[in-house]
């Protein structure tokens, strides 16, 4: 595994009841993040996002060279494979290994119990979930919001359930948003688009497109996106689904 920064990715399910101590101290989704980022800054660089890259090894499924227990796979992680590719991995705690073997057995877990349906998934991006409120797909729904109509080719199925889950943990920098307060006292929020100097512009709640200068200005910067998480409304089966039809989204898919 190599220590290099990658793209972090955020997933959060429940772990199965039978998974041996190493991981069954970090239960939490806090814990669960905290494993998955781990995975992205020491590991993602040579086993891939998904943990796939390898020949013959799948992460994202459990699926090794061969059976690991949870402390073999923690110190695995630590201290390498003698006389292989596989280094040890000096900078990562115990703990953070941990994590990372817990996080590692949710997507295995994920995947041999809940799978989604992307026509369900439909029915809630635009129905209950509002989601055209904000986003586009192929023409269709807002501009405040990222354009989703092709965003299963730059984003896995765990990153774009990390983004309903968790949505302020990653956000890219076409989707950070901006808040202005002129010196009148009047507020106002937008996606920002660029900034200067002297001026702002930005795409405010109304879709207008707005260009503001920074003299009339008492403060400005950025501020929490709008998007709030799904955990707390919506079933793990119903994020299930949404991630299914979000991850169907290709160039020309149609609603």
């Amino acid at each position: 595994m190599n220590r290099k920064n990658f793209s972090l990715l955020t997933l959060t399910v429940l772990i199965a009841s039978f998974w041996h101590p190493a991981s069954a101290q970090h239960e939490t989704a806090s814990d669960l993040i905290s494993g998955e980022r781990a995975f992205r800054q020491y590991c993602a660089n040579c086993h891939g996002p998904d943990g796939d890259l390898i020949a013959n090894v799948d992460l994202g499924h459990n699926n090794f060279r061969q059976s690991y227990t949870d402390e073999n796979l923690v110190g695995i992680i630590m201290n390498g494979i003698p006389d292989t590719p596989m280094p040890p991995t000096p900078r990562v705690t115990d703990e953070q290994a941990s994590m990372v073997v817990a996080w590692l057995r949710s997507l295995g877990e994920r995947e041999e119990g809940m799978s989604g349906d992307p026509v369900l998934g439909l029915n809630l991006f635009s129905g209950r979930g509002n989601c055209m409120g904000c986003h586009m797909v192929n023409g269709e729904g807002s501009v405040l919001g990222p354009d989703l109509s092709s965003i299963a080719l730059i984003r896995s199925s765990a990153e774009l359930e990390s983004s309903l889950i968790e949505p302020d943990a990653i956000v890219q920098p076409d989707s950070r948003f901006f808040t202005v307060q002129f010196k009148n006292g009047e507020v106002i929020t937008g996606r920002l688009l660029n900034h200067d100097a002297f001026t702002i512009q930005l795409l405010d709640s109304d879709e207008r497109l707005r260009s503001l200068d920074k003299s009339e200005l008492q403060t400005w910067g950025f501020t929490t996106p709008g998007m709030p998480s799904l955990a707390g409304d919506f079933s793990n089966q119903e994020i299930a689904d949404l991630v299914a039809y979000l991850a169907s989204l290709r160039r020309g898919a149609a609603l």
